[in-house]
C-alpha cells in the first residue's frame, strides 16, 4: 500500500513539474515530460494492475498530462500535429479524455489547422452508443464489469461530455468553420443523441443556416456608379474636417477608442481560451499551498488590463 501512494505521488510530482515547464514557457520539455507519463500510464504494469492503481486516479493523471501536452505542442507551433500525436500516445481516439480531445481539436480548428479534425471527431463519436438515454457505453465494451457498474470512466461517457464533442463537431467545425450546414443538420438528425438535446441542437443549427442565408442574399453588389458616389462622400467628409483642428482631434478620439476596444477584444479572445485549459495553479508556500482558480485568474487579468487602458485613454486625452 505504501509503494503504491508513493508511485502515485511520484507521478503527479512529474505532472507539476510538467506544468512548471509550460507555466514558464519551456514548452519542449513539457511536450516531453508530459509525453513521458501518459507512456508510462498506458503501460501494461499500470493500467492493467487495477490493485496497484486506482483507475480513477490514473484517468485524473491522463487527463492533467494531456492538457500539457497539447497545450506544450500549440505553443510550439505544432498545432496540426496535435490529435495525431495524441493518437499515437493513447492508442486510439476513444482513450483520450474528453478535454483533451476537445482541447486539441479546438486548438487545430482555431489555428486554420482542421484539415483531419472532421474524421478524428467523426470516428470519436462513432464509437460511443447511447444506453436508456442516460449515459454512452463504449462499443464493444457492455460485458465489462466496470461498464455494467457504471463507473469505469475508460468506457463510461456522461451525456454532457458526449454532447460537448457534438457541438464542437456539429456547430464550431460543419457549420461555423467549414460552412457545411447540410451536413450538421444531416448528422445531427441521424445521430443517437437524448430527444430533447436533440432538438435544442437542431434549432441551433436551423437558426444558424437562416442567418447565414439572410446574409448571403443581403451581399450587396457595388456598381462603378455607387462606388463612385461613396467615393465623393467620403471626399466630402474629410474636406469637412479640414480647418477645424476640434474635428480632426474628436475624429482622432472616436478612432482611437474604437481601436483600443477592439484590442481589447482580440486580447480577451486570445487570453481567455488559454487560461480556460488550466483548472487551476498551484502555488506553494512552504508547507502551505493555494489553488487558484482559472475564473480568477482571468478576472484579475481583465481588470489589469481595464485600468491598463484607461490610465492610457486618460494621459491621452490629457495630453
Amino acid at each position: 500500500m505504501g509503494e503504491t501512494q508513493s508511485n502515485s505521488s511520484s507521478i503527479w510530482q512529474e505532472i507539476e513539474q510538467s506544468e512548471s515547464y509550460l507555466v514558464c514557457s519551456i514548452y519542449e520539455e513539457a511536450a516531453t515530460l508530459a509525453s513521458s507519463i501518459i507512456r508510462q500510464l498506458k503501460g501494461s504494469n499500470i493500467s492493467d494492475n487495477n490493485e496497484a492503481f486506482d483507475e480513477t486516479e490514473v484517468f485524473d493523471m491522463l487527463e492533467s498530462a494531456g492538457m500539457v501536452f497539447v497545450q506544450a505542442l500549440n505553443q510550439l507551433g505544432r498545432t496540426s500535429d496535435i490529435l495525431n500525436e495524441l493518437r499515437v500516445l493513447f492508442v486510439s481516439a476513444t482513450a483520450i479524455p474528453v478535454q483533451v480531445l476537445l482541447t486539441g481539436a479546438c486548438f487545430q480548428i482555431s489555428g486554420a489547422s482542421s484539415a483531419g479534425v472532421r474524421e478524428f471527431l467523426e470516428e470519436f463519436l462513432s464509437n460511443w452508443s447511447l444506453v436508456d438515454g442516460q449515459y454512452y457505453v463504449l462499443v464493444g465494451a457492455g460485458a465489462d464489469v466496470g461498464v455494467q457498474d457504471g463507473c469505469d470512466r475508460r468506457y463510461i461517457l456522461e451525456v454532457d461530455k458526449y454532447m460537448e464533442v457534438v457541438e464542437v463537431y456539429a456547430v464550431t467545425l460543419l457549420g461555423m468553420t467549414l460552412k457545411d450546414m447540410d451536413s450538421a443538420i444531416s448528422w445531427v438528425e441521424k445521430s443517437a443523441l437524448p430527444e430533447e438535446r436533440q432538438r435544442v441542437l437542431l434549432r441551433r443549427l436551423h437558426s444558424l443556416y437562416s442567418l447565414k442565408t439572410i446574409n448571403s442574399s443581403q451581399v450587396p453588389v457595388v456598381s462603378p456608379e455607387n462606388n463612385h458616389e461613396a467615393h465623393y462622400s467620403s471626399s466630402k467628409e474629410l474636406k469637412g474636417f479640414e480647418g477645424s483642428p476640434k474635428g480632426l482631434e474628436a475624429n482622432y478620439l472616436d478612432t482611437r477608442e474604437h481601436n483600443t476596444k477592439q484590442t481589447i477584444l482580440k486580447l480577451s479572445r486570445r487570453v481567455d481560451p488559454c487560461l480556460w485549459w488550466f483548472r487551476s495553479v498551484n502555488l506553494k508556500f512552504g508547507n502551505v499551498r493555494v489553488v487558484i482558480t482559472s475564473g480568477k485568474i482571468l478576472l484579475g487579468f481583465l481588470f489589469l488590463l481595464t485600468y491598463y487602458v484607461l490610465r492610457r485613454k486618460g494621459a491621452t486625452m490629457n495630453g
